[in-house]
């Protein structure tokens, strides 16, 4: 605790204010954390609202539940709520000040006053000083105030009050209220917290004094703008253009989740006229395998899997989908129609939205998280401790869902209401951080298209800005908030003016997935060649020096496994030829598709962390590499190994075919050389076993498993 700020309170005038000193206080000894008596139901038989939400029931709880018990205004320093963070009688919490320190004097002096609680001098808002901070040197020393603005307009630094969390501990190291060491350069945030308000504050640590000079960069539109910013401000030099194999490579897998075939690696490479890198990207922009992969990117987004005995369901949405990919139906048409969609979810694809969720509280969640990217869920038993949205957001949302009828006929039924918590009543309809809603026809207005109009407002862009971050996190493999699932004003972007600019641009062009792909896929940010390892590590992927190596998700993985090997996956029920990606039944996923860590879609597939392996887990690698997945592919009878030892393929040939098939390249040269001599003169037996155990270690490759 910051003594001085504490020490000038138990000397000022008047006594301590029950909102804005001795909640701070609880809240900076942790005393109203989720893990103590914040949590839904309290502990030890005391209920405090999570991190000060709720300050009225908070006073009550202190000074009136129990009959006063908790407060002994003869013996102030004997309070019960007092002498037990002091360790004065057992506390399961342990010790969280002195007796004699001056928190504890601080509580005392509250009580001695009569345990009031002011009617005036509440909290309004929180402001940071300075705004953000720019530091030249590694390892630098910087610190933020807290000022809190009170509704009788005065001032207050409420700094020794306030909780501070880095988002990167390793990056900065807290050193007292509001005293960091920055240790590691790039762009940081540290969240503020003064009750229920919280802000986060960004720290830019330079590898060098001042700016790089960018104003050479090369620069295909408004995008490389803003990263060439944000590059020269940390002292980041971005990196040249990749190949033409790379990005053939790169491109196809992010437009189409498919690797380029050797025939078309070849045409590509051969191509010595000018623009071929546009005219590639408008080809795969037009082909089918775009629509199956993108109905499964936004498929795998909406979390479709076939309900119990519902597979018919499944079936129409996924269809649904797919039929608005291929036509070009704006993505802000889609979530609208979707909203308010009614009848037999058999035939109507885009009724099963309100049956992926089994009730209002689901949906709302469901809905918040799919369309919105926010994680509302946070604010069920209290107030969202680290965004804007509250218990009446929340149960308000659920609200509008609760006369849905979410059998196979989907439609409004004439009653339904979700409970409030906190007030043990119905509670109203309300748009989330906006206005309750009434109707003028009856008592129970159906609010859905309403809240459709809400969700897709330019002015609000919360929809907008949600698909935006996820069309990057697909061109990119990381988005420019993570999760994406998770935006919020404490989790700021990488990138703000740029996921602005983007939502603007998005929402200017009608909410056009193809158009926004393009221009990403057009910029020389997405065009730079992949960060190496004597880069500048996570920095220089998060802000884009060079383009993120991300791994393969377990549908694209397989499907490749299969290109390569010439043995693609046969799936029971399904035709010959199916890919992973145009599979529906995801609720229990096939063996190969566990096997690789595939998504179940039971929750948001955004969870992982930007970057993460999909063969993260120990048993993965080892069914990955050991298993029969790849092994039988090896020694299948039909895959491309067989065909061209049928055919005498030259053992030069098959090499520069793998390459081609896997990496989109012709092997260099010392690659050549070595699997020549491997392969020289040996018997047909073992050189097949060697080409074997070449696309093993190909397909084992980080090079084969990633985007790069």
């Amino acid at each position: 605790m910051h003594a001085l700020v504490l020490a000038a309170m138990l000397l000022a005038a008047e006594p301590p204010r029950f909102e804005t000193d001795v909640l701070p206080l609880l809240t900076k000894a942790g005393c109203n954390a989720g893990a103590c008596h914040g949590a839904a139901a309290g502990r030890g038989g005391l209920k405090l609202s999570l991190f000060a939400g709720n300050p009225a029931a908070d006073y009550d709880s202190l000074v009136r539940e129990l009959e006063g018990r908790r407060i002994n205004r003869a013996k102030p320093a004997d309070s019960l709520f007092i002498a037990k963070p002091t360790g004065m009688i057992d506390h399961e919490g342990g010790v969280r000040f002195d007796f004699d320190g001056p928190e504890a004097k601080l509580l005392t002096n509250w009580v001695s006053a009569g345990a009031p609680r002011a009617a005036s001098g509440l909290l309004r808002s929180i402001s940071l000083q300075p705004a953000a901070l720019v530091g030249t040197s590694i390892p630098f020393k910087a610190r933020i105030q807290v000022f809190a603005e009170l509704d009788d307009g005065s001032k207050r630094d409420v700094t020794g009050m306030s909780v501070f969390t880095p988002g990167d501990e390793s990056a900065l190291a807290a050193k007292g209220a509001g005293f960091f060491t920055v240790l590691r350069p790039g762009r940081h945030t540290v969240t503020v917290r003064y009750l229920s308000q919280v802000r986060s504050l960004s720290i830019t640590a330079r590898r060098e004094g001042k700016p790089l000079d960018l104003s050479q960069a090369e620069r295909h539109n408004w995008i490389d703008d803003e990263v060439l910013t944000a590059l020269a401000d940390l002292g980041m030099a971005p990196r040249p253009r990749a190949s033409d194999a790379a990005l053939l490579r790169r491109l196809s897998l992010s437009l189409t989740g498919r690797l380029p075939s050797s025939a078309d690696v070849e045409s590509y490479l051969a191509d010595g006229k000018s623009g071929k890198f546009e005219r590639l990207v408008e080809r795969l922009l037009a082909s089918e395998a775009f629509v199956d992969y993108w109905t499964w990117r936004l498929a795998r987004q909406l979390r479709v899997r076939t309900l119990p005995n519902d597979e018919r369901g499944t079936q129409a949405f996924h269809g649904w989908i797919r039929e608005q990919v291929q036509v070009k139906t704006p993505l802000e048409r889609m979530a609208k129609e979707m909203l308010v969609a009614e009848g037999d979810s058999w035939e109507n694809g885009a009724a099963n939205f309100h049956r992926s969720a089994p009730d209002a509280r689901a949906q709302a969640e469901y809905l918040s998280e799919v369309l919105l990217g926010i994680r509302l869920r946070c604010a069920n038993c209290h107030n969202h401790p680290l965004d804007r949205w509250t218990q009446d957001d929340y149960h308000g949302l659920a609200a509008i869902f609760a006369r849905v009828d979410r059998g196979r006929f989907v439609r409004l039924l004439g009653s339904g209401e979700v409970i409030h918590p906190a007030t043990v009543e119905a509670a109203q309809p309300k748009i989330p951080g906006g206005r309750f809603l009434t109707s003028d026809k009856d008592a129970a207005g159906d609010y859905r298209g309403e809240l459709a109009d809400w969700l897709i407002e330019k002015r609000t862009g919360l929809f907008a800005r949600a698909q935006v971050n996820r069309l990057w996190k697909a061109m990119f493999g990381r988005g420019l908030v993570e999760p994406a699932d998770d935006l919020r004003e404490t989790n700021p972007a990488t990138h703000p003016r740029l996921l602005d600019r983007l939502r603007d641009e998005f929402v200017d062009n009608g909410y056009d997935l193809r158009h926004l792909l393009r221009l990403i896929a057009l910029s020389a940010a997405y065009q730079r060649s992949g960060v190496m390892e004597d880069d500048q590590g996570a920095a220089a992927e998060q802000f884009y020096a060079g383009y993120p190596r991300h791994s393969l998700e377990a549908e694209i993985l397989l499907d490749a496994s299969g290109d390569v090997t010439g043995v693609p996956e046969s799936f029971p029920n399904q035709q010959a030829g199916t890919r992973s990606v145009q599979l529906v039944e995801f609720s229990k996923p096939e063996h190969a598709l566990s096997v690789l860590g595939v998504c179940s879609r039971q929750e948001s597939c955004d969870a992982a962390p930007a970057g993460a392996d999909s063969l993260g887990q120990l048993t993965t690698q080892l069914h990955f590499l050991n298993g029969k997945l790849l092994n039988e592919r090896l020694q299948d009878g039909s895959g491309f190994l067989a065909v061209a030892r049928q055919d005498e393929t030259p053992a030069s040939k098959i090499v520069e075919q793998l390459y081609l098939r896997a990496y989109s390249r012709r092997p260099t040269q010392s690659e050549s050389e070595f699997w020549s001599l491997e392969l020289k003169n040996e018997p047909v037996e073992s050189r097949q076993k060697k080409l074997q155990d070449l696309l093993w270690a190909i397909l084992s490759s980080r090079e084969f498993r990633t985007n790069h």
